[in-house]
């Protein structure tokens, strides 16, 4: 390297008229827990800095903490989110199980419930379920839907945000187009936020593999496949938010192979959990679920860990392509194959390095998922908390407040 160059040193810039909810972010984030921190990242004057804690303060948000000193000098008192100012709901649905939790403000879980479920049930039918498991679990807490300050959804397929429904989901057959709100409104009226079980399971990684690796690709290898894709932190959802769809490239090792999605030639149609299963039943095998066949991997049987291994592989090839372009520095494996992680990801590898270059396979690391099974309910808490304790709605709440 060359004498005259060095590395740039990135110093944060001031937020110059910072809100009472940008100052809840910088607490809840830890990159300012002090008075005097909060000064000096906003550039607010002490005043002013009061003024805002003072707001947060009143509508429960903010605590005074532990008292710290670095310097030696007087202490200086930590201010933390209030973690009992609310709770949030977090409800993740898949094909054939559905979970339910419920949260402090701070992600804590407080209880939290996996429903099992006949597989094609539409919304008429599920949701009052998953609404009774959430009324339920708020009472045995002692705590009403009053408290609750948002609830986090998510559903496998593209969906759509803003409209808070589903518009293309092939494993939820009766969902698209379906306003979901209307089913929760006798559980809370506080808002609900939606999006899609793999950009869940990405944010799920926040307070896990997303502290080392700002590029990565979640891979969630279940009864259907599909990615969240995160890319110098950020998550990349696409035009239409369809990004991640792997189940559905074309590969041709399923070339005339019909797939659930009613096309044929779908990477799914020989690596997703539910062809895998058909193909087990036609052949005489007891499973019902992907899960029976990981269980049946995981306690030895030949020709179960086979058969995930080759769906590892499958997914493996399909995989190359991306990695090569993205460059990723880890693939994190979450889902129910990710129970049998081993040998998944054994024959992921298999085929994944040896077909990207060199550079993009040199560093990449396969990883399982943080949470588990749980990384669907996480990364729905997640979604919750970012909506409601943004600082958009935090300053529209205080300002309510006042009204």
């Amino acid at each position: 390297m060359p004498g005259n160059m060095s590395v740039p040193v990135t110093i944060p810039s001031p937020l110059p008229g910072a809100t009472a909810g940008e100052l809840l972010d910088l607490i809840r984030s830890g990159r300012a827990t002090t008075r005097g921190e909060l000064g000096r990242v906003t550039g607010l004057s002490r005043t002013a800095v009061s003024a805002r804690l003072a707001s947060l303060a009143s509508a429960g948000l903010v605590l005074e903490g532990d008292e710290e000193s670095v310097t030696g000098g007087r202490p200086a008192s930590t201010l933390v989110l209030n973690r009992d100012a609310g709770l949030v709901l977090a409800v993740a649905i898949g094909r054939s199980r559905s979970q339910m939790s419920v949260s402090a403000l701070d992600g804590t879980e407080l209880a939290s419930v996996s429903h099992d479920q006949e597989v094609g049930l539409g919304p008429d039918v599920l949701m009052p379920v998953v609404a009774d498991h959430l009324t339920r679990m708020l009472a045995d807490l002692g705590r009403s839907g009053e408290e609750v300050r948002g609830v986090g959804l998510s559903l496998a397929g593209t969906v759509d945000p803003a409209r808070v429904v589903s518009v293309d989901s092939p494993a939820m057959a009766g969902w698209d187009g379906v306003p979901l709100g209307a089913y929760l409104r006798d559980v809370t009226g506080a808002p609900l936020v939606l999006d899609n079980d793999c950009n869940v399971m990405a944010a799920s990684e926040r307070d896990g593999h997303l502290r080392d690796h700002d590029d990565m690709l979640v891979l969630k290898a279940s009864t259907g496949l599909g990615l969240g894709i995160v890319a110098g932190g950020h998550l990349i959802r696409g035009h239409r938010g369809a990004a991640g769809e792997l189940g559905h490239v074309k590969v041709a090792a399923a070339e005339g192979l019909l797939c659930r999605c009613g096309d044929t030639g779908c990477l799914e149609t020989v690596a997703g959990g539910w062809a895998l299963v058909e193909r087990l039943r036609a052949g005489g095998q007891q499973v019902h679920h992907v899960r029976d066949l990981v269980a049946q991997a995981v306690h030895g049987n030949g020709e179960a860990r086979s058969i995930v291994r080759e769906s590892g592989r499958r997914v493996g090839e399909a995989l190359a392509a991306t990695v090569t372009v993205l460059n990723p520095r880890a693939i994190v494996v979450g889902g129910d194959m990710a129970g049998a992680f081993d040998t998944f990801s054994a024959g992921l590898r298999d085929t994944l390095f040896p077909a990207t270059t060199a550079l993009a396979g040199r560093d990449l690391q396969v990883l399982p998922a943080t949470h588990g099974e749980k990384a669907g309910l996480v990364g729905c808490v997640h979604l919750a908390l970012d909506s409601v304790l943004s600082p958009l709605a935090v300053n529209a709440a205080l300002v309510k407040q006042h009204v």
